[in-house]
């Protein structure tokens, strides 16, 4: 049962994207647990069935849990699963844009150009077409939660995974721009980064070896693997804050699953709305120190 308001999603409604496997199937468990009705959607029929029987199980009275199969990049398949999560849920207040690939590994002029381009439209597009679908029932009712994810690739270059890193800087940005767009509206959009998790986004690193991916992130890979990585938990807990009422107010910001003390940011939502802290920006000469190179 929630024990407080940043765990309590009791009357909520989500969908959540890429929802049958590794985080997204973590994210959906912990909504449910938290007390929320959600539609689930995935491109694999077989695993997603297999986590929507699961949560149906979890189920109190009043939650609802739907599940339809939809592939993020396709606009139609996403207008209609928005549709029925509206019309089967009684509404929708949360939209979680988790799907996600890493793409070819290798270095920009050897990969394969068509996995290059699909990941950027599975990652970037893929996220840009269900926040499209669900924005014009979010204004009309002047009430929404946008949670997008994102990673290490957004603010770190990540040599011989371009695709990957290109595309999460620019759903970041694209999440920061969306806050604008719908501020003073009741619509609350960030991204969160949950973390190096033991997925099979790490099990593609891992198959790929060092020669594709490059030595040091391939070392890096394994000792997560051995390691155990960050749990999925971590990453679930802050969506389920964000998702939750507890969060209002806190948009456009990129937020550390792992690093950010996110539990007391709402003490400080002064300070967040008037700052450009956790956010995407250039850094300057001046911002370390020299004398040179900017005015």
């Amino acid at each position: 049962m929630p024990n407080s308001p940043q765990d309590d999603l009791s009357g909520r409604r989500a969908l959540i994207t890429g929802a049958n496997r590794g985080l997204g199937q973590e994210i959906a468990r912990a909504f449910v647990a938290a007390g929320a009705s959600v539609m689930l959607c995935a491109r694999g029929a077989a695993e997603l069935d297999a986590v929507g029987r699961e949560l149906s199980a979890m189920v109190r009275d009043g939650q609802v849990v739907r599940w339809q199969v939809a592939d993020v990049t396709e606009p139609t398949q996403i207008a209609e699963v928005v549709e029925a999560a509206i019309r089967d849920l009684g509404g929708l207040d949360v939209l979680v844009n988790n799907a996600g690939v890493y793409g070819p590994f290798g270095a920009i002029e050897d990969v394969d150009w068509a996995q290059w381009t699909k990941a950027i439209e599975i990652n970037l597009l893929g996220s840009v077409i269900p926040t499209r679908a669900v924005l014009p029932h979010f204004k009309a009712r002047r009430h929404g939660k946008i949670i997008q994810l994102s990673g290490g690739g957004a603010t770190n270059p990540l040599p011989r995974i371009s695709a990957y890193a290109a595309s999460k800087a620019a759903i970041v940005r694209f999440a920061e721009t969306v806050a604008e767009e719908c501020r003073g509206l009741g619509i609350d959009v960030n991204a969160i980064a949950p973390g190096s998790l033991n997925t099979r986004l790490l099990d593609d690193v891992l198959a790929a070896g060092p020669d594709r991916v490059g030595a040091d992130f391939y070392a890096r890979a394994i000792r997560q693997k051995d390691d155990g990585g960050v749990p999925l938990t971590h990453g679930a807990d802050l969506v389920v804050f964000l998702a939750s009422t507890a969060s209002n107010g806190i948009t456009g910001k990129l937020i550390s699953a792992l690093w950010d003390h996110w539990r007391d940011w709402p003490d400080h939502l002064g300070e967040l709305s008037n700052s450009d802290v956790y956010t995407l920006r250039r850094i300057t000469g001046r911002d370390r120190g020299f004398a040179w190179g900017d005015k």
